[in-house]
């Protein structure tokens, strides 16, 4: 028996990977903004001619949008996925059990964990 998706589900999931895709084949820029950080002008602008592929424009044209409504959501899940004390007896009454307020698992739950992990990156 198979469960059907919740098209809700597969809308976010392949947004999400719509992104990822378009990054990863997007040119890095990190090597190249040490050099190009001695350029800024008077103005505070750089000079700079470049030659972007397809990739690059499809990825520079959604970057800026798709970083914050990922930040959002991350901000999101950290303000439901809290600790709280779990109210039950311990022996250490100076550290208390504490459990996640959304989903009940014992704190840290696996998605703060999952989202401290990918931002530690």
């Amino acid at each position: 028996m198979k469960t059907e998706r919740d098209p809700r589900e597969v809308r976010l999931r392949e947004r999400i990977e719509a992104i990822r895709a378009r990054s990863a084949k997007s040119t890095p820029w990190r090597s190249s903004v040490q050099y190009l950080s001695r350029l800024v002008n008077d103005t505070g602008h750089v000079p700079v001619k470049v030659r972007l592929s397809r990739e690059d424009l499809s990825f520079l044209a959604g970057a800026r949008d798709e970083v914050i409504m990922l930040a959002d959501l991350a901000v999101r899940l950290i303000e439901l996925h809290r600790p709280q004390d779990s109210g039950g007896i311990t022996s250490d009454p100076d550290t208390p059990i504490r459990r996640c307020r959304a989903c009940m698992w014992r704190w840290p739950c696996p998605t703060f964990r999952a989202i401290d992990e990918s931002v530690a990156r």
